[in-house]
């Protein structure tokens, strides 16, 4: 049976209780008497890297943190999820951010080289975010579709927008005699393991590939990363594709409604928060390690499955010790109320809920400072 996410509170405070006790020298000091905060005494520089549909809030994460710690410097490359995992594992960045979490069997087969032999590694689920259906088609703004008509437009089943599958769905839209172009991602992209794994979910019959960061098929355009998407999608006429909801609003690109139940339900933060909180942690995994196993096939009103979480991933205890309390200060930072807010602002992202911020932040305590 599985355990539900918030029962399971208790065993990552039961870490936390671990850590330090007192003030650590790398949290952002509270303000004095005088009402003005002093001057933080973290120093230093760290280089990050991954997940391109963290950019712009990783962006507003680093001013706010570098604003409260004008000695540090934060760097991040959105190089891609899959990158960001490789450079993290070998060592080359004390953090990453990836679109979906480390396997059980490759946390196992290791290793680790920035971490401390032994330890743990931390999967913190800080962003939370909607993925677009988006398309371009002259003439047609918006769209109704179910997860098995998606699943035939990325897999070459379905090839003209005319297509009967898609006009029963849309019933008083004008679909034009126009040929699909299905635009995937041609890097490994966390973004992409999302997506499929929305499709073999909800739609097992129509789409048999199993998830992978990898697109599976042979089928379509190949764009690199989110921008390369956007762009492609954006650029073309009969394009269809899938990208964080965040840029998909930047470029003023048309969206989907993706049928839950009965209903079709547009994206939102909202919509993509109440789908994670209804979802359980994955099992087998340390208390620090918050992977989610989404539910994509849940019928539950204002749900909306197609949903990217990405994490951010660090070490419990660092072979580099004088990277340790820069990272732990900036994802305190990024768990933060005013850390997800600015990210909500910047991204559109939805901001974690208190039960899982309580999670995030007993994990973050484990990190060894000293």
């Amino acid at each position: 049976m599985k355990i539900s996410r918030i029962a399971q509170v208790g065993a990552v405070a039961a870490v936390a209780a671990l850590a330090l006790a007192g003030c650590a020298a790398n949290e952002t000091p509270a303000a004095d008497s005088t009402g003005e905060a002093p001057v933080s005494d973290l120093s230093g520089a760290i280089a990050g890297g991954g997940a391109s549909s963290q950019e712009v809030a990783v962006a507003a994460w680093t001013a706010g943190f570098q604003t409260a710690n004008p000695e540090v410097d934060v760097t991040y490359d959105p190089a891609g999820s899959g990158a960001g995992r490789e450079s993290f594992q070998a060592g080359a960045f004390p953090f990453a951010g990836s679109d979906r979490a480390f396997k059980i069997e490759e946390i196992e087969a290791g290793p680790f080289d920035g971490c401390v032999e032994g330890t743990d590694i931390l999967e913190l689920p800080t962003y939370i975010s909607p993925i677009a259906v988006i398309f371009n088609v002259e003439g047609v703004d918006t769209l109704n579709l179910d997860a098995a008509t998606i699943a035939g437009l990325f897999s070459g089943e379905i090839a003209n927008w005319n297509d009967e599958a898609i006009a029963a769905l849309n019933e008083g839209v004008d679909l034009p005699d126009l040929a699909v172009t299905p635009v995937h991602r041609a890097d490994d992209s966390g973004t992409t393991e999302n997506f499929t794994d929305y499709l073999f979910q909800a739609a097992p019959d129509a789409w048999t590939s199993e998830p992978d960061g990898v697109w599976p098929l042979d089928s379509g355009e190949a764009a690199q990363g989110t921008s390369g998407v956007v762009s492609a999608v954006a650029g073309g006429n009969g394009t269809i594709g899938y990208a964080d909801a965040s840029r998909a609003a930047e470029e003023g690109l048309s969206t989907a409604s993706v049928q839950v139940g009965d209903e079709f339900v547009s994206y939102s933060p909202e919509a993509a928060a109440a789908i994670v909180d209804a979802s359980p942690l994955e099992e087998g995994r340390a208390a620090t390690d918050l992977a989610i196993a989404l539910d994509r096939t849940s019928e539950e009103a204002g749900v909306y499955p197609i949903v990217l979480v990405s994490y951010m991933i660090a070490c419990q205890e660092y072979v580099d010790t004088a990277a340790a309390p820069i990272v732990k200060g900036y994802l305190q930072y990024v768990a933060s109320p005013e850390g997800q807010d600015a990210a909500a602002a910047a991204a559109g992202s939805a901001p974690i809920s208190e039960a899982l911020a309580e999670q995030i932040n007993a994990a973050i305590d484990t990190i060894v400072t000293e």
